[in-house]
């Protein structure tokens, strides 16, 4: 494959130095969770949404926080609650006894970077208050509509383990996250540096690493945007995505025992645009195969609806996933 014409060595140059400049902030106050910083990072040069799920204490919060900071951006943490309302998020309309007029007050939902804590404990209604916010980059006041700060990101986060006053997120829903990041326990070296820096205090300290500006944020969006994807590629996407139906050029025997709903378009898209992400942050201005199998599984185990039978059998997402592009011949 050819260099990509539409993308200079200097731009190349800039994208490198900022990259590396968010990840320097996220080294400092995140220790390991390589995956998570990939997902993290990928949907930013996106534009997409994340939902983390982890049992508590996995640096969820900390690590949405900390890309939040990198960034420079302006940052609002919603805790939802079986009782937050659609109002608490989007904002509401105000009376002013003085002028005798109504005032619109935005409410956290616009801000460059929004952390949802335990999306699943709020309400479908105000689930999908949420919904209108992350696909159409709106909320509508009082008739009025009232676009969120670009650049815009929601990281969500779900507690597995719990059960007792949740909402299980529609497919639908689900769908509208670009990856679904499921984070596992450290290792034990890593949960002794946590415990090193906790004592040394450099967890919490002032950030030594200058963060990104927005601007520079929007740079790298484009860039990603701009980064070549062969038609071969492109194919092999669509591949993917209609075997995970129980289609494709190499049908999966009794696949459709297993899942009840493939992923839709908007799984090709994500599979695309997260491999043009990670393409630019490997420093190259083309996608390779590798780049679209690896974020495979967060792009695509909220995607995939798995029937009773699965369920019942404990079969993984992951290990479906892993069936449909170990199906699918690599261009």
């Amino acid at each position: 494959m050819t260099e990509n014409p539409a993308i200079s060595t200097k731009e190349m140059e800039r994208a490198y130095e900022l990259l590396q400049r968010v990840q320097g902030v996220y080294a400092q106050r995140v220790v390991g969770q390589i995956g998570l910083r990939t997902a993290l990072l990928s949907s930013m040069l996106s534009g997409g949404h994340v939902l983390l799920e982890s049992v508590p204490g996995l640096a969820k919060t900390t690590a949405a926080q900390t890309l939040a900071s990198a960034v420079g951006g302006s940052f609002h943490r919603i805790q939802c609650t079986p009782d937050l309302m659609p109002n608490d998020i989007v904002g509401t309309q105000v009376f002013n006894y003085t002028s005798g007029e109504l005032t619109t007050q935005l409410g956290p939902v616009h801000a460059n970077m929004v952390l949802l804590d335990e999306i699943n404990r709020s309400s479908a209604k105000t689930q999908s208050a949420m919904l209108e916010a992350m696909q159409e980059r709106q909320t509508s006041i009082g008739g009025e509509v009232y676009k969120v700060p670009e650049p815009f990101m929601v990281m969500a986060t779900q507690n597995p383990i719990e059960e007792e006053g949740t909402y299980v997120l529609p497919e639908a829903q689900m769908d509208r996250f670009l990856v679904k990041e499921v984070l596992t326990y450290p290792t034990p070296n890593e949960e002794v540096e946590i415990l090193e820096r906790l004592a040394s205090g450099s967890l919490s300290a002032p950030l030594t690493v200058e963060p990104i500006t927005l601007e520079d944020v929007r740079f790298l969006q484009a860039l990603s945007g701009k980064v070549f994807v062969h038609r071969s590629i492109k194919e092999y996407v669509v591949a993917l995505i209609n075997t995970t139906r129980g289609g494709g050029p190499r049908p999966l025997e009794g696949f459709t025992e297993h899942v009840r709903v493939g992923a839709s378009p908007r799984g090709g898209i994500a599979l695309m645009k997260i491999g043009q992400a990670l393409a630019l942050m490997a420093g190259r201005t083309y996608v390779v195969p590798d780049d679209i199998k690896q974020l495979r599984h967060a792009v695509l185990r909220h995607r995939l609806v798995r029937t009773y039978d699965a369920l019942a059998n404990n079969v993984s997402p992951e290990s479906l996933i892993d069936a449909v592009f170990a199906a699918v011949p690599v261009p």
